[in-house]
């Protein structure tokens, strides 16, 4: 997700709503405040959006998984097979394919956690989204009463009750538990383009030492059969 939508949730939850308040009585009505709302409402549905793309991704990230599993069982059948026709170029085949699968699959649990870990925090925001919405209709209410009874010419309030800012803190709060792990990560320096074919020769080796592994344990089984 964009850290541009975290930074305008922020944004949204952190402004004052005395500041909304004063604006709607220096223009003589609710409609700063109601903007304000709308605003609230735009950022809710950004948020709702974004939550349900993270949820997509986690579901195709299981799906493909299963996926590979069945994939994975089929080419071991097909090692099994191959070794027992003393074919052990395609034994070696569906062994490198299985060793990329699992490399696959691995990284689909990163995308599982990381898509879960995402749609929990944008709850966190739509909560904080929900409280903060709430405290500026209380506000509007308020602001409103406020201007009916000075229209009637009573006795009550002329400025919208100030407890509702002691209210802010609790969206704030929230909002900050929300935003926990929500920070931009530093960039990581790239290695160099030596590096990086030495790093890609290990891995190679490190593959064909599986498939090694793997061969002399199909051939083990066989022989043992």
């Amino acid at each position: 997700m964009a850290e541009s939508l975290f930074m305008r949730v922020r944004r949204v939850i952190s402004a004052s709503i005395e500041d909304a308040v004063d604006a709607m009585e220096r223009a003589g009505g609710a409609g700063v405040m109601r903007e304000a709302i709308r605003e609230v409402d735009r950022a809710i549905d950004e948020v709702r959006t974004e939550q349900e793309a993270a949820t997509v991704r986690r579901l195709q990230a299981m799906r493909q998984q299963r996926m590979f599993r069945d994939q994975l069982a089929a080419l071991g059948e097909k090692a099994r097979f191959a070794i027992a026709e003393n074919r052990d170029d395609l034994a070696e085949a569906a062994l490198s394919r299985q060793i990329d699968f699992e490399a696959q699959a691995e990284r689909l649990d990163a995308v599982q956690a990381e898509a879960a870990d995402e749609a929990g925090r944008l709850e966190e925001c739509l909560v904080a989204l929900a409280t903060r919405r709430s405290q500026m209709e209380e506000a509007l209410a308020a602001f409103e009463a406020a201007q009916r009874d000075a229209s009637l010419g009573g006795d009550g309030p002329t400025r919208t009750d100030r407890r509702t800012e002691r209210r802010v803190d609790r969206a704030e709060q929230a909002f900050e538990r929300a935003m926990v792990g929500a920070g931009g990560v530093g960039g990581v320096n790239r290695a160099d383009a030596q590096t990086a074919a030495k790093l890609a020769e290990v891995a190679t080796m490190q593959k064909g030492a599986a498939i090694a592994q793997r061969m002399a344990a199909l051939r083990s089984a066989r022989e043992g059969g």
